[in-house]
C-alpha cells in the first residue's frame, strides 16, 4: 500500500482544480444560494469537539434554517433523543459545516461558518410549530458557502424511486439496539415508534 503522507504528493497526485471550483466560493449568500438554502428542508450539521466530529441530520417542514441576512443563518434545534451532541461540540469548538440537499436536486450546498447557541425567548417563540417551541436556536455565521459538483449523487442515482428502499429491507432502530444489547425489547420499541414520534414531532 502506498500512502499519501504531505499536502504536495497530494496535490501533485490530484492536479490542479478547474476554475469554477474554486470561483464558485463565497463568505455570505448570492440570490442564487439563498434561493437554495430557502428551497431546503434537510441538512447535515457537523461539528467538532474533544471526543472527535459529529454529523447530525436536520430537518424541518419548510426551510431548514432561516436566512436572518447574508452571512446569518438560525437553525431551530428541534426535539430529539437530548443527546445533544452537536450542542456540546458548538460550545467547546465553533466551528460547523453545513451540507444542503433538495430532492430532485444533483447539487448540494456547502457552508462553513462559526456557530452560537441562542436560547432567547422571543427567538424560541419565533420558530413556533404545533404549539411548540424548539429548545435551542443555532445561529451561523457563514465563512465559506459553494455549491459542490454534482457526480456523487449522480454516481448513487440517488433521487431515483425505483431504487428507494422499503422499510423492510434494512434493519429497524430496535433490532439495532436489542444487537447491542440483548436485554433491550426491540420488537415493542419498533412497534410503538410511529406514534411515539408523531405525538413528539415539534
Amino acid at each position: 500500500m502506498t500512502i499519501v503522507k504531505t499536502i504536495d504528493e497530494l496535490e501533485n497526485h490530484y492536479g490542479v482544480p478547474g476554475e469554477a471550483s474554486l470561483i464558485k466560493v463565497t463568505d455570505r449568500l448570492t440570490p442564487a444560494y439563498r434561493d437554495i438554502v430557502e428551497k431546503s428542508c434537510f441538512c447535515t450539521l457537523t461539528t467538532a469537539g474533544p471526543e472527535g466530529l459529529d454529523c447530525s441530520p436536520r430537518g424541518d417542514a419548510g426551510p431548514v434554517v432561516r436566512i436572518k441576512d447574508p452571512r446569518t443563518l438560525q437553525m431551530p434545534d428541534r426535539r430529539g433523543n437530548n443527546r445533544i451532541d452537536s450542542l456540546r461540540n458548538i460550545i467547546r469548538d465553533s466551528r460547523v459545516s453545513l451540507m444542503f440537499m433538495i430532492p430532485g436536486w444533483d447539487n448540494v450546498l456547502r457552508i462553513n461558518g462559526q456557530a452560537v447557541i441562542s436560547v432567547d425567548p422571543a427567538l424560541l417563540a419565533s420558530f413556533e410549530k404545533e404549539g411548540e417551541h424548539p429548545r435551542s436556536v443555532i445561529e451561523i455565521t457563514t465563512n465559506e458557502v459553494y455549491f459542490q459538483c454534482a457526480r456523487a449523487i449522480m454516481r448513487a442515482d440517488l433521487w431515483n424511486p425505483d431504487k428507494q428502499v422499503t422499510k423492510n429491507d434494512v434493519p429497524p432502530p430496535g433490532q439495532i439496539i436489542q444487537e447491542i444489547r440483548d436485554s433491550f425489547d426491540g420488537k415493542t420499541y419498533d412497534s410503538e415508534w410511529l406514534d411515539r414520534a408523531k405525538g413528539t414531532m415539534w
